[in-house]
């Protein structure tokens, strides 16, 4: 476990924490969520001990082993099998542990081709997946990911998911996607006013206990300034009456220890909206026939073939008012795609036929690295306004994206990544039009940002094109799909949630087709014999046998698979109990250390201690009776 106590950061003027307190404690999976630039980032610096700690401590466990997604790169094996598989500690099971290493490689969208390659040849995003395979495979006690998602394709994702839902240790994970976050994290701990706030649940149990805390803030804060005003003109009343000097005194005294009149300050939101341009008629374009290969290049730059074709036979039409999301793992054409249809790129066969009055915004990587970095924002949103009478409008989108005042007179080049994203944007509001093309938007956003973002989209009535590896996004948004998987693209007409239904993702099928996603496949193949017989020990009557002797058979699974169910539900009960206590010993510890109180501070550690040896034993029971159930049901089968 990591216990942060009364920790203070600043930089310069800008203070990111005063006094901030909170604690992971053991298996708790911890989602730490704020605005971008509020000192998420610079925490887990400090945890790692690479950021000094203006005041208070960061308290580690001897021994105690942390995880870290490092972004830059170091590698020292031949390939990228070695390269995964050098975290591991030698031991007699290593051939074990490789197969575990490999598993983690192929969930994170390595193809055993690669595996042989030079981590060097990866790309700069394959690298930063060989990394976070290099960290889950060494097993800490902690895992610290920050953004792990960023360099993940959807399928990724979801696996990553999946592999930290079931992590026996602790995690600390920061992350702009309020799903990913919500489906891995058992808490969530919230940067607000330079102090953190812990919440076991989800992001919006969080903020709905930090609205309730800052609307008793500003009840109490108002009530006060009442009572202030009150004792000032009792003050001002008898300031010159010597009889009542005493009593003025301690109004005086009175009014001093009531709030000082300062306003809590609202953080501030994303708050815009698309501007449509008019559209007549229902299509807008139409794609036949579509194939795109990249050209094979030599050494010296010429064109020696084509590579293999990334888009194949595509056709569909695109209407007014569609909703249309583009997935699929990294690398098969989403971007593509869009760069086709905004004309950057030309088909190799087939042709997109274009409505004269269709008018595309297109908000892409490329876009952002083509912003002029000498400009200032005022000045690159400005650059996209073609009426010159309307360049003033600039400052006031600046302002909408957040840059208001001076900050709307910073160089872009000094920007960060999300602030380039929200010029982008800005630049996409300054011109009206009637087809939105938004690649991967929510990159570099933060949860608030983002979920503005998904309102803007909503209101939006013209049409829009996203691709998108969030799954929020993907769930709020789309009415139709183009998905890129299977080594295929094709149209699904329907939601995101349609789809995982219906179809799903090909690398989460279970061999006999049927979509597991949500579904929890064993690795013990029970095989029927030729009679039906689910195993030969203890074969399953069939229908058409005698009645009894398949009551019997049910009668007898019951007496051995109940009484480990029972014992199961009871030992998660004992497990939520435990750990409910925890928290409260946690919240006590924290408000303890707050006032120095010594002797409780030792008393509140040492029941935390019996409790946490309490919490690792009822899960050794827990994991022993759900193996001891597994193996009576593959025993017992239906």
């Amino acid at each position: 476990m990591i216990q942060v106590q009364n920790v203070s950061k600043s930089f310069g003027e800008q203070v990111l924490l005063d006094g901030a307190s909170f604690l992971v404690a053991s298996h708790e999976r911890v989602g730490l969520v704020g605005r971008n630039g509020c000192g998420k980032s610079t925490l887990f610096k400090m945890i790692l001990g690479q950021e000094c700690i203006d005041g208070g401590s960061i308290d580690i466990p001897k021994n105690y082993t942390i995880g870290y997604l490092q972004q830059h790169i170091n590698f020292k094996h031949a390939t990228v099998h070695e390269e995964a598989c050098s975290v591991l500690k030698p031991n007699e099971d290593g051939w074990i542990e490789e197969h575990k290493v490999e598993a983690i490689l192929f969930g994170l969208g390595f193809d055993e081709e690669s595996m042989h390659k030079s981590p060097m040849l990866l790309s700069g995003g394959f690298q930063i997946r060989l990394n976070l395979a290099k960290v889950l495979a060494s097993e800490p006690d902690m895992l610290l990911l920050d953004e792990p998602t960023n360099y993940l394709d959807i399928v990724s994702m979801r696996w990553l998911s999946r592999f930290l839902r079931a992590w026996k240790g602790e995690v600390l994970l920061i992350t702009h996607d309020h799903h990913f976050m919500d489906e891995v994290c058992t808490h969530t701990v919230g940067i607000h006013r330079h102090k953190m706030r812990k919440v076991k649940g989800s992001v919006e149990k969080l903020r709905e206990t930090i609205a309730e805390e800052e609307e008793v803030a500003m009840r109490t804060q108002e009530n006060e300034q009442r009572k202030k005003e009150q004792l000032e003109r009792v003050i001002e009343r008898f300031r010159y009456k010597a009889a009542k000097a005493a009593m003025v005194q301690s109004k005086i005294k009175a009014a001093a220890k009531l709030a000082n009149g300062e306003r809590l300050t609202h953080e501030r939101n994303l708050d815009f909206s698309f501007t449509e341009t008019p559209f007549p008629g229902k299509r807008m374009l139409q794609i036949k026939g579509l194939h795109f290969a990249y050209p094979n290049r030599g050494d010296d730059g010429s064109v020696q073939g084509m590579g293999p074709e990334l888009i194949t036979d595509l056709t569909m039409e695109i209407f007014k008012g569609d909703r249309i999301a583009v997935i699929g793992p990294n690398g098969r054409g989403k971007t593509t795609l869009l760069n086709l249809i905004a004309k950057e790129l030309q088909p190799t066969a087939g042709e997109i036929s274009y409505n004269p009055n269709l008018q595309i915004n297109y908000f892409g990587q490329t876009n952002i690295n083509r912003l002029n970095l000498d400009n200032t924002v005022e000045e690159e949103i400005a650059s996209a306004i073609e009426e010159v009478s309307q360049k003033s409008r600039a400052r006031g989108l600046a302002g909408l994206m957040m840059f208001s005042g001076d900050a709307a007179l910073k160089k872009v080049k000094v920007l960060s990544g999300g602030e380039r994203s929200r010029v982008l944007l800005g630049k996409i509001l300054a011109s009206a039009c009637n087809m939105l093309l938004l690649d991967e938007p929510t990159n570099h956003l933060d949860m608030e940002s983002i979920e503005s973002l998904i309102d803007a989209l909503e209101d939006y009535e013209g049409t829009a094109l996203v691709v998108t590896h969030d799954e929020e996004l993907l769930h709020a948004f789309a009415n139709r799909l183009v998905v890129f998987d299977g080594g295929t693209c094709r149209i699904f007409e329907g939601t995101y949630a349609d789809f995982l239904e219906k179809v799903g993702w090909a690398s989460e099928k279970k061999p006999g087709g049927s979509n597991s996603a949500n579904i929890k496949v064993s690795n013990i193949d029970v095989k029927g014999d030729a009679g039906g017989n689910g195993n030969a020990a203890n074969p399953v009557p069939r229908a058409s046998m005698d009645r009894k002797a398949r009551a019997d058979y049910i009668a007898e699974r019951s007496k051995v698979i109940k009484p480990l169910e029972k014992e199961i539900a009871r030992l998660e009960a004992e497990i939520a109990k435990a750990e409910e206590l925890g928290g409260e010993l946690e919240a006590k510890l924290v408000t303890a250390s707050e006032s120095g109180d010594g002797a409780t501070i030792t008393a509140i550690a040492k029941d935390m201690d019996d409790n946490k040896k309490k919490v690792d034993q009822l899960y050794e029971d827990w994991e022993k009776t759900s193996a001891e159930l597994e193996a009576a049901k593959d025993k017992y089968p239906i």
